[in-house]
């Protein structure tokens, strides 16, 4: 999938931002209901469903490898599933466009089921590396043929009879964790992976709720997640909450522009997807969680933000897997807050759709923000936004977003090189942030 048409876009000056919105459904969990729902028996229904490209190219990619999935008139979606180990080789190619969440849990499903599948996606995800899934995976038996650099486009050639194994984790990853666990959805015996730090457990908690024979221990300072395969699934009726890293955008915007106040509805409060917003109150955020509820097994509630004069912290690299996404966008808060701001623990951020711990500080200081930054931290002084800079944003969704965001407080407007990647995972972004009173604009190109 590529992007042939470049969106530059502009974000100028806002007065207030006022409101009540509703962000798209959570990627994360949009991803798996699809996968899971694909491999269970029976039908899963799924409202509220992010239809953004990355999850549409994971659904195609599901019905591919031979389930049935449909959109309905209401907009639900159904997905027949085909039983564990019941994915067939696909015709052609799985295109997952610029998704590595679609990509790298798809061969995790695909790993211990005999079937071939060459997967490819955009020029950007084509640059990411694929080696800490395709390692473990080969573990169970699976084998690779990958382009130079375990990059896409790749080939997986799926094990006959998968083994269980023992997985380690290298670093915080919550994608390589799924990957391996649902390899052993369809491998005999138990297959274990230890997270030495917790990331997202969207995962366990999805395989659960579909009937998976999982156990989560914790064993001194790491968790251990266990997986006994051979145990069909059965679909599922799944309501797919807001998702909190969209979230951070209007959330963000409402805090740096003078006299806002919003509600952001029905956002998911998972404990490992809240970093963002536990920083932004220690840095003097006033944003309030109302009504909160429990849906679909995850907590939700409704974000009620209001302007505020935030301060510069020091946020601890154990926060990094819990918002892992939202430091783009959090540097920018930052860039508004007095005095200095350090986040640490960031080295996952060089291998994101790109070096986007390099592309949040280009753009900071493109736009007059002082910064400094290591292998794994970065440093931004407050009060130092002026605007007026064009940020590149790499075919990056959240570097787009965030700098659309900074425009609404800077002197002068902020410029992005290319708004098109943002319907990835944030439809209708720039309409419903300017129907709250934003001034984002298509520019000449």
């Amino acid at each position: 999938m590529s992007h042939a048409t470049v969106t530059p876009l502009q974000s100028r000056k806002a007065s207030a931002l006022k409101g009540r919105i509703k962000v798209p459904g959570d990627k994360s969990m949009s991803h798996r209901s699809l996968m899971f729902g694909a491999i269970a028996l029976g039908k899963t229904h799924v409202s509220g469903l992010l239809e953004a490209e990355d999850v549409i190219n994971t659904a195609n990619s599901m019905a591919a490898l031979g389930a049935k999935v449909e959109k309905q008139p209401d907009n639900s979606w159904i997905i027949e599933g085909v039983g564990i180990g019941g994915l067939k080789s696909p015709q052609g190619d799985l295109d997952f466009g610029n998704s590595g969440t679609g990509v790298r849990l798809a061969m995790g499903l695909m790993a211990s089921t005999p079937l071939t599948a060459r997967c490819v996606g955009d020029a950007s995800l084509s640059k990411r590396p694929m080696g800490r899934v395709t390692n473990p995976l080969s573990e169970l038996g699976a084998k690779f043929d990958a382009s130079e650099g375990n990059r896409l486009p790749l080939t997986l050639h799926g094990a006959k009879d998968a083994k269980p194994i023992t997985y380690t984790l290298p670093m915080a990853s919550a994608q390589v964790k799924s990957a391996v666990l649902l390899a052993g959805i369809n491998t005999k015996g138990v297959t274990t992976v230890i997270e030495p730090v917790a990331t997202r457990d969207h995962t366990e908690r999805m395989l659960k709720a579909f009937g998976a024979k999982l156990e989560v221990k914790q064993v001194g300072t790491a968790r251990h997640i266990s997986i006994e395969g051979g145990h069909e699934l059965k679909g599922q009726v799944i309501a797919v909450p807001g998702d909190p890293s969209s979230a951070a955008f209007p959330m963000v915007a409402a805090l740096i522009t003078p006299g806002s106040d919003i509600v952001i509805e029905n956002i998911m409060l998972n404990p490992t997807r809240t970093g963002l917003i536990d920083t932004l109150i220690e840095m003097g955020g006033d944003i309030k969680i109302e009504n909160r509820r429990l849906a679909g097994g995850e907590e939700v509630g409704d974000l009620h933000v209001k302007a505020s004069s935030l301060k510069g912290i020091t946020v601890p690299p154990d926060r990094a897997p819990s918002m892992i996404d939202e430091y783009p966008i959090l540097g920018v808060a930052a860039s508004f807050a007095s005095g200095t701001t350090r986040m640490e623990g960031l080295e996952e951020l060089r291998v994101k759709e790109s070096d986007r711990l390099a592309a949040v500080e280009a753009g900071l200081k493109a736009n007059g923000v002082e910064t400094s930054s290591g292998k794994d931290w970065l440093e931004v002084k407050g009060g130092t936004a002026k605007g007026g800079g064009v940020v590149v944003t790499h075919m990056d969704h959240r570097i787009a977003m965030s700098f659309l965001v900074m425009g609404l407080a800077s002197p002068t407007p902020t410029h992005v090189d290319d708004a098109a990647f943002i319907a990835t995972s944030f439809p209708g972004f720039t309409s419903l942030m300017n129907g709250l009173g934003a001034d984002m604009q298509p520019e000449a190109k």
